[in-house]
This record gives C-alpha cells, structure tokens and sequence, in this order.
C-alpha cells in the first residue's frame, strides 16, 4: 500500500496559493538529477530551481534549505514501495527486498541515499528529518506485512502494543540494513538466490529451517 500523502517540506504556517504537486514533483526531479550530477557538496537551491524552472523563491517557500529538500527528494522515491499480497509471509518478505534492492540501483536513489546519511553523521536535525519522513514512513511496509500474516495465521495476534511497535522496529532495521548494506556498502548483487536465503534466514532463525 503507497503511503497517501506525497513527500513534502514543513508547514511554513504562510497563507496565499495552494502548492502545485507538479512544481513539486518537479522540485524534488530536479533534486535527485542535481545530486547524481553534482554531489552533495556542490548542490544549491539555486541549481535545483534553475533545473526545476521554478523561483528559488519557490523552493524556500517550501523547504528551509539544502537538507530538507534532499530528504524530501528521496522520501519521494522511497514512497513509491509498495507491498502487494504475495500470499504468504516470506513471500511478502522476498517481494518487498527485491524490490526495495531495485529501487537502490538506481543512480538517483543511491547518491541521494548515501549522502543523507553521510551529512547526518553530523547534524542531528538532518537525522531527525530522516527518521520521520523516511524510516518512519517506511515500517508502514512491516506493519502492513505481520498484520496480513496474523490474518492468514502464520503469527499470532498482539495484544502488547508496545511489543508490537518494538517488534516493528526491529524486523525494518534487519531488513532495510541488510539490504542496504549488502547494496551499497559491500556492492553485492542483491538477487532472487540471495534473497530467497536472507528471507529463509529471517523467517526461521540461525537454528535453521
């Protein structure tokens, strides 16, 4: 299920014409072509609004500056997972990485991903941002997925809802770091094989099957 609401900046609390999702969607385009292009270091609002053909004025009506509109740029792409009913658990699961390992080949998604994170080693607010508007955004997926799964049976239901949203955490850092790991740090193929034993692996612990 996409998540309904499309990337965006803060509110800035300003009145007068409602956004344009395309000057939006062409804003964040432009973001991510910009980066693959410039990197991090050489990337401007100026740039992005020259490439977007919009005003920088424009820009920082809706983003503050460099780092919110990067995060933003990348929320988009990552938006677009989606996590259709395979019909079983691990089904879901090897669904989900292969195309979560897709979408990281992608010049535009792996620059852009890589030098958040790289920035936010040094700015806290810059790894809030990520947190919400991208990791938070994103276990909506595993949510999605343990609750078809009790509804099918293969898990049993939750009453603890603090020990759901603990279990929730940890099974997206097991998947999203491993695959982005596997992807971008040690430059391994994330194939149908490899994933087809990550996701036995998950589901059935290092006892084995």
């Amino acid at each position: 299920m996409r998540n309904p609401s499309p990337a965006a900046g803060p509110p800035t609390g300003r009145t007068g014409r409602p956004r344009s999702a395309a000057a939006d969607a062409a804003i964040l385009a432009a973001t991510r072509a910009a980066l693959v292009e410039l990197g991090w270091s050489k990337l401007t609002m100026g740039d992005v609004s020259a490439r977007a053909g919009v005003a920088k004025t424009t820009l920082y009506r809706r983003w503050a500056g460099k780092n919110e509109l990067v995060v933003d740029a990348v929320a988009e792409l990552f938006d677009t997972l989606e996590l259709p009913d395979r019909g079983s658990l691990e089904a879901d699961v090897a669904y989900v990485v292969l195309r979560f390992a897709e979408l990281l080949r992608r010049p535009e998604a792996r620059t852009a991903l890589m030098a958040v994170v790289a920035e936010a080693t040094r700015d806290e607010a810059l790894r809030d941002r990520i947190r919400s508007a991208i990791v938070d955004r994103q276990k909506r997926l595993v949510v999605l997925g343990r609750e078809r799964a009790r509804l099918r049976g293969e898990l049993p239901q939750e009453t603890d809802a603090s020990h759901a949203g603990r279990a929730t955490d940890l099974i997206f850092d097991v998947i999203a770091g491993t695959v982005v790991h596997r992807a971008l740090v040690s430059s391994e193929p994330v194939d149908e094989v490899w994933v087809a034993a990550f996701t036995t692996l998950l589901m059935h612990g290092l006892r084995g099957r």
